[in-house]
C-alpha cells in the first residue's frame, strides 16, 4: 500500500482528511504533528489521529528550532506584513513542510498532504516548501478536490465518520496556534464590520479588563537576538513564554487586521501575539539607538519585502538568503538593554542602552560642546540647499524673460 504523510494538527480539516485519503486514494496515511508551541493542543493529538485511521503518528517537538531560526530571523529584519501582522502562521509553515519531507523520505512515502484550502496562504507555503526539497513527492490538497465546500460540510462529514472535531457550528472559529501567536478567522469575524467578541482571546486579556497600573519588562539583546529578561539569561522558549504570560495579562497584542492574501482576496483576521509585540517594539528601539539613519532607513524600506517574501511562502529562496546576509551584518551592534511599559493594550519603548549606542549627550545637548560648532551648520546649509537656490534662479530667470 503506498503511503502519505498529513500535516496533522487534530483540527476539523485534518481530521476528517485522514479518512478521506483512506476512502479516496486508498493509501496508508501517516499524521506529521510539529510541535511549535501550541501547548495543551497536542494532549490528545496521537490518540485522535490513530482512532480517525492513521497508521502512525509522528509528533516532533520542533518549538526551539522554530524560535532560532525562523522566528528570530524574521524579528531581526523587522518584518511585519502591512504594518500589523507579525507573520506567525507564515513562517511556521516552511518548517513544518520541511519536517513532512523528511518524514516522507524516511518512510518511502509518494505523497504528502495538507488540509490548507484552496483560498488561503498555506497552500502556498506548504507546496513551495516540498517543492525546496523534495520536487517529486506527490501532493495531495484535499480543498481542491472534494466535495466539502464549506466548514459546515466538514462539520457534517466528521459527524458522519465519527470523528471528534474541537468546533461545532456554533462555535467555527478557524484557529492557528503556536507559541508566537494566535490566529482567529471565520464565523462572526468574516464581515469585518463586526468587533472581535472578548470571549474568544485565548492569550490575552481584553485590554479594559488589564490593571490600572502599569507593568515594566527590560528585554537584554545581543546582536539582535532577545537573550535575557530583567537581567535573567533564559533560553528562547522560557523567554518568549515569559513575555507572553507578561503581554497577556496586560492586554498586549490583539491585532484586528483585513489582509491582501497571496491569492488575491482580501480576509479578516484577528492576531494575538503579545510577547512578539513586546520584542518588536524593544528591538526597534534599540535599532534607533545602534543604526545610523541611512542603514536603518534601507532596511525598514527592506522589512516591507522581506515581510512579503515571507508571507508569500518564498522561505527557501536565494533573495531571502541575500536578505538575511544584510540583516545579519546590520545586528552585530544590536546589542544591549530596552525597557518597555505595558499599560492596558499598550507596548511603549521608555528607555534604551547599549555599548554600541550612537547617541552622544555631549553631541545632542543644547548646552555648550567642543564637538559641534554651530557655524558649521550655515555652510552645510547653504550646500545642501544650493539645488534648490539654483532651481530659483532659473525660475526668477525665466520670469523675467516673459
Amino acid at each position: 500500500m503506498d503511503k502519505v504523510v498529513l500535516a496533522y494538527s487534530g483540527g476539523l480539516d485534518t481530521s476528517i482528511i485522514i479518512p478521506w485519503l483512506k476512502e479516496n486514494y486508498g493509501y496508508e496515511v501517516i499524521a506529521f504533528c510539529a510541535d511549535v508551541g501550541q501547548g495543551d493542543e497536542l494532549d490528545p493529538v496521537r490518540e485522535k489521529a490513530l482512532r480517525s485511521g492513521a497508521s502512525k503518528v509522528y509528533i516532533e517537538d520542533l518549538t526551539e528550532e522554530f524560535l532560532t531560526d525562523y522566528v528570530f530571523p524574521v524579528l531581526k529584519a523587522g518584518a511585519i506584513y502591512e504594518k500589523k501582522y507579525l507573520l506567525g502562521t507564515s513562517f511556521a509553515r516552511p518548517l513544518m513542510a520541511k519536517k513532512m519531507v523528511e518524514i516522507a523520505e524516511q518512510e518511502g512515502a509518494i505523497a504528502v498532504c495538507h488540509g490548507a484550502t484552496g483560498k488561503g496562504n498555506d497552500q502556498v507555503r506548504f507546496e513551495l516548501g516540498v517543492k525546496a526539497f523534495n520536487p517529486s513527492l506527490k501532493i495531495i490538497a484535499p480543498w481542491r478536490e472534494w466535495n466539502i465546500k464549506s466548514r459546515e460540510d466538514a462539520i457534517d462529514y466528521a459527524n458522519a465518520h465519527g470523528i471528534e472535531v474541537p468546533v461545532s457550528k456554533e462555535k467555527i472559529y478557524s484557529r492557528d496556534r503556536n507559541i508566537w501567536h494566535i490566529s482567529h478567522e471565520g464565523g462572526d469575524l468574516e464581515d469585518p464590520a463586526n468587533e472581535a467578541k472578548n470571549e474568544m482571546y485565548m492569550l490575552t486579556v481584553p485590554p479594559e479588563d488589564a490593571p490600572d497600573v502599569p507593568a515594566y519588562v527590560e528585554i537584554t539583546f545581543e546582536q539582535g537576538i532577545p537573550i535575557a529578561i530583567d537581567g535573567k539569561e533564559m533560553g528562547p522558549v522560557a523567554l518568549l513564554t515569559e513575555l507572553n504570560r507578561l503581554g497577556g495579562a496586560n492586554g498586549v497584542g490583539i491585532v484586528s487586521l483585513v489582509e491582501n492574501r497571496l491569492v488575491g482576496m482580501k480576509s479578516r483576521g484577528v492576531y494575538e501575539t503579545p510577547g512578539g509585540t513586546i520584542l518588536y517594539t524593544a528591538h526597534e528601539e534599540l535599532e534607533r539607538l545602534t543604526l545610523d539613519r541611512r542603514t536603518l532607513q534601507f532596511k525598514e524600506q527592506m522589512a516591507v519585502k522581506y515581510a512579503e517574501l515571507v508571507y508569500d511562502g518564498n522561505w527557501f529562496t536565494k533573495l531571502k538568503a541575500a536578505m538575511d546576509a544584510f540583516v545579519d551584518e546590520t545586528q552585530k551592534n544590536v546589542t544591549g538593554k530596552v525597557k518597555v511599559k505595558l499599560y492596558k493594550g499598550s507596548c511603549t519603548a521608555v528607555a534604551s542602552v547599549s555599548p554600541y549606542s550612537l547617541y552622544l549627550e555631549d553631541l545632542a545637548t543644547f548646552s555648550a560642546d567642543d564637538i559641534y560648532s554651530h557655524k558649521d551648520a550655515e555652510g552645510f546649509i547653504n550646500l545642501f540647499g544650493l539645488p534648490l537656490k539654483v532651481q530659483a534662479l532659473l525660475n526668477k530667470k525665466l520670469a523675467g524673460g516673459k
